[in-house]
């Protein structure tokens, strides 16, 4: 096959006229290759399922924490006459870039903080960084480690709100 002069792999088996493809010696329609692929992909990472319950788990109660402290400082700041300060806190979900860890987010204009909570038992505070460049400074801490965790997240958070609220 030539795409734009050039030869070119063929990707997958040969198309019938029906829509399915011949691979292997089996013929195969798109959904079921994708059902089949899905099959594979779950049944693989399934033994990842209870470290990934853990992380879950542990990015809840890093984001309450979280949510509690943002609290004291929205509080703070109304008292002190700055009702605009306003941090905004995202939920716990699937990491975007790794699919065995949960993250949750710190973000004001273009500023922005990750906690990543991976699956293999540690804590990466990501950030303070602007948006669009690159992430960064990274700390990663053991799951166990709960001081060094506590002390971290408070620096994390401090050098976050100090950087977000800059004019």
């Amino acid at each position: 096959m030539l795409v734009a002069g050039i030869p070119c792999a063929s990707m997958g088996g040969a198309r019938r006229a029906d829509g399915t493809e011949r691979h292997g010696g089996n013929s195969v329609g798109f959904d079921d290759r994708m059902a089949q692929l899905g099959g594979e992909i779950g049944s693989r990472e399934a033994s990842h399922a209870s470290q990934l319950d853990a992380a879950r788990e542990k990015a809840s109660e890093l984001h309450a924490r979280v949510a509690g402290a943002l609290e004291q400082f929205h509080r703070a700041c109304s008292e002190a006459g700055s009702p605009h300060l306003r941090i905004e806190l995202g939920s716990p979900h699937l990491d975007a870039k790794h699919v065995r860890a949960i993250e949750f987010d710190l973000r004001r204009g273009r500023t922005r903080a990750i906690v990543v909570v991976k699956s293999r038992g540690e804590v990466t505070l990501v950030g303070p960084f602007a948006m669009g460049k690159s992430e960064g400074p990274c700390r990663s801490i053991a799951f166990d480690a709960e001081a060094e965790i506590l002390k971290g997240l408070e620096d994390w958070m401090s050098r976050f709100l100090e950087e977000a609220v800059q004019p």
